[in-house]
C-alpha cells in the first residue's frame, strides 16, 4: 500500500508541477492569433475556402519547433532574447534588431486597438468609450498585477478563443471535403494565392511570440528539470495557435466561399456572417476578435518593454515597481498610449498601417531566427542542450524558405 500511495503523491507532485510551470507558450501562441491574424485567416477562407489548410498545418509544425527553441534558451541561459543578442553580437546588431522591433510592434500594437474599436462598435460601443477603457484595464493588470496574476488573467482569456471552434461547427462544414484538400492540396501559383500563402506564414510564425516566450519563462523562474512541462506548454500553444486558426478557415470557407462573399477584414467578416449563419454567430466571431485584440494589446508592448530592457540591461519584470523598473513600465505605458491614441485619431490609415506592420515583420523574422538558430547551437551558451539535427533542419528550412517569400513579397509589392 505504501508503494502505490508513494506513486500517488509522486503523480500528483508532477501533475501541480505542470500546472505551476504551464502558461508562457499557451499564451504566446494564442497572442500570435491577433486581429491581424483573424483578419488574415477570414480573407483566405473566403477567398480560397479550404484550399490553404495544408500549409497551415506545416506552419504550425514550423511555429512549434521554433517556440521551443526560444524556451529552452529561457531556461537554460536564464536571459531572454535581447540579452543574449547584445552579449553575442554587440550594440550594433542588437540596436538594428531593436529598431525593427520597436517600429513593427508599435504598427501591429495600434492595429490590435483597431481591433478592440472595430469588434466593439460591430456590438454598438463607440470607440471613443470603449478604447480609453481596454487601454486603462490592460495598462492597469501589468502595473498593478503581479506575475501570477496577469499570467492567469491571459490563461483565463485565451479561453474566449474557443468561440471561432463554436463558429466552425456551427457552419456545418463537409468535413470529407476539408480532409480531401488537406491530403490532396491544390497548388496554384498566380499572384493572389502566393500573396496569401506568404501573409499566412508571417501572420502564424512572428518576432514579438519569440521575445515574449523566452522572456516570460525567464521571468517566470522556470528551473532547467522543469524543463520538459515547458516543452508540452509550448507543444500545447502552438497547437493551439493552429486550431484556432483552422476553424476561422473552417468557417469563412464553409460560409462565405461558396456565396462568393469577399472580405478585407475580421470585422467584415462577422458582418458578412449576419445573414449566411445569425446573428449569433455574427456575434461569437465579433467576440473572438474583441478577444483576440485584447490579448495581443497587452502582450505586444509587455514583449517590447521586454526586449528593450534586456537589450540595454535596464531591470524588467511584472513584478517589480515603477521604482524599481522605471525603463520597463514606461516602455509598455508609451506603447498602450499610443496605441490608443492613433485610432482615437479621425481617418487614422489603419490599413497602410497593417500592411507596414507585416512588412516590417517579415523582414524583421529571418534575422530573429538566424541569430536564434546560431544562439541555440553555441554549446558555450547551451551546453548539452543544443538544437539536435532535425529541429536545425526545420528551423533553417523555415527561415530560407520565409526569406524566400519576404523577398517574392517586396518583388510583388513594387510590381503592384
Amino acid at each position: 500500500m505504501k508503494f502505490f500511495d508513494r506513486i500517488r503523491e509522486l503523480r500528483s507532485r508532477r501533475f501541480f508541477l505542470a500546472l505551476a510551470v504551464l502558461g508562457p507558450g499557451l499564451i504566446a501562441g494564442n497572442a500570435g492569433n491577433d486581429a491581424g491574424g483573424i483578419a488574415t485567416y477570414s480573407i483566405i477562407g473566403a477567398r480560397e475556402g479550404y484550399g490553404l489548410l495544408w500549409a497551415l498545418i506545416l506552419n504550425v509544425v514550423a511555429l512549434a519547433v521554433i517556440q521551443e527553441m526560444a524556451a529552452r534558451m529561457g531556461v537554460v541561459t536564464g536571459k531572454g532574447f535581447s540579452d543574449l543578442v547584445r552579449e553575442q553580437f554587440g550594440l550594433k546588431v542588437t540596436l538594428s534588431v531593436m529598431a525593427l522591433f520597436i517600429f513593427a510592434n508599435l504598427t501591429v500594437t495600434i492595429a490590435e486597438f483597431a481591433g478592440i474599436a472595430a469588434s466593439m462598435e460591430l456590438f454598438g460601443v463607440s470607440r471613443y468609450l470603449s478604447l480609453p477603457g481596454a487601454a486603462l484595464l490592460i495598462w492597469f493588470a501589468v502595473v498593478k498585477g503581479s506575475f501570477k496574476q496577469v499570467e492567469r488573467s491571459l490563461m483565463v482569456i485565451s479561453l474566449i478563443y474557443l468561440t471561432y471552434v463554436v463558429s466552425g461547427v456551427m457552419a456545418n462544414p463537409p468535413w470529407g471535403e476539408v480532409v480531401r484538400q488537406i491530403a490532396l492540396p491544390s497548388v496554384r501559383l498566380d499572384r493572389g494565392y502566393i500573396l496569401l500563402f506568404i501573409t499566412m506564414v508571417g501572420t502564424t510564425i512572428t518576432p514579438y511570440m519569440q521575445f515574449y516566450l523566452q522572456s516570460a519563462v525567464v521571468d517566470k523562474g522556470v528551473r532547467i528539470e522543469e524543463y520538459r512541462y515547458v516543452k508540452w506548454d509550448v507543444y500545447a500553444g502552438a497547437f493551439m495557435t493552429g486550431f484556432i486558426a483552422f476553424f476561422i478557415i473552417i468557417a469563412t470557407g464553409t460560409l462565405l466561399h461558396p456565396a462568393g462573399v469577399n472580405v478585407d477584414s475580421a470585422e467584415q467578416a462577422a458582418i458578412a456572417l449576419r445573414p449566411l449563419a445569425g446573428q449569433f454567430a455574427s456575434h461569437l466571431f465579433a467576440l473572438g476578435l474583441l478577444n483576440a485584440s485584447f490579448l495581443a494589446a497587452l502582450v505586444l508592448p509587455l514583449a517590447t518593454a521586454y526586449g528593450l530592457s534586456e537589450a540595454f540591461g535596464w531591470e524588467s519584470g511584472i513584478n517589480r515597481t515603477f521604482r524599481e523598473a522605471p525603463q520597463f513600465l514606461g516602455l509598455y505605458t508609451a506603447f498602450i498610449v499610443i496605441g490608443a491614441g492613433v485610432i482615437m485619431i479621425p481617418g487614422a490609415p489603419l490599413i497602410t498601417i497593417m500592411f507596414i506592420s507585416q512588412t516590417v515583420n517579415g523582414i524583421l523574422l529571418p534575422a530573429v531566427l538566424i541569430i536564434m538558430l546560431k544562439l541555440v547551437n553555441d554549446r558555450s551558451i547551451m551546453g548539452e542542450h543544443v538544437n539536435t539535427k532535425w529541429m536545425n533542419i526545420v528551423t533553417w528550412t523555415t527561415s530560407i524558405v520565409i526569406i524566400a517569400l519576404t523577398v517574392l513579397l517586396l518583388v510583388m509589392s513594387v510590381m503592384g
